[in-house]
């Protein structure tokens, strides 16, 4: 596709509005800030004993786990499938922000599930957490698939085997969270589990 205003490739001209450094940039700060949120929403318990406040708020620190778990392979997912981009265009850059959008929003998933394990609303607090993990898997999995579909926008060298092997790891991680949601409305101690 040409572009009217200077004559070039739309494509390579939109390449150059966002650098790839500013993409990849952009993106590890926006997975390093959620991670961080994660661990300033661990409460400091207080009282007489230290050890008991501790135990207490085991809900907590196992959503902290199960978050920081899947927010650190998600950071691996995307540094991997963005190593291989050698530019990027706008398409790419909103299944980015779209990914980012609903990685951003983990923490306050995180403790809205914890917040609400063993109490009245436990299905609905496990069943948000786990459609946001989902959504969130799922944008990663179409920004890698449409950068596939672009190969222009690929390093020449990426094999197909890799991109295989990647299509796959990321069609089996997408199916076991569509199972874990799935689980949420039965029994949301099973979905916290698969999460």
């Amino acid at each position: 596709m040409t572009d009217p205003t200077t004559g070039g490739d739309r494509r390579t001209h939109l390449s150059r509005a966002l650098p790839l450094d500013r993409f990849n940039a952009f993106s590890d700060g926006v997975f390093a800030i959620a991670i961080t949120l994660l661990v300033l929403e661990l409460p400091v318990p207080t009282g007489d004993d230290l050890l008991a406040s501790l135990l207490e708020e085991w809900p907590e620190f196992l959503g902290y786990l199960i978050s920081f778990a899947f927010i650190g392979m998600s950071w691996m997912t995307h540094a991997r499938v963005t190593g291989f981009m050698k530019g990027g265009d706008t398409a790419a850059a909103g299944l980015n922000l779209l990914t980012l959008l609903f990685i951003a929003l983990l923490p306050f998933a995180t403790s809205l599930m914890v917040s609400n394990i063993g109490g009245p609303d436990e299905r609905v607090a496990v069943l948000v957490y786990g459609i946001n993990v989902l959504i969130a898997s799922v944008m990663l999995t179409l920004l890698m698939a449409y950068l596939v579909r672009q190969r222009t926008l690929l390093q020449g060298d990426v094999a197909d085997e890799t991109v295989a092997a990647l299509t796959r790891q990321r069609r089996i991680s997408n199916g076991v969270w569509l199972v874990a949601v799935a689980c949420a409305l039965i029994a949301p101690p099973v979905a916290i589990g698969l999460y």
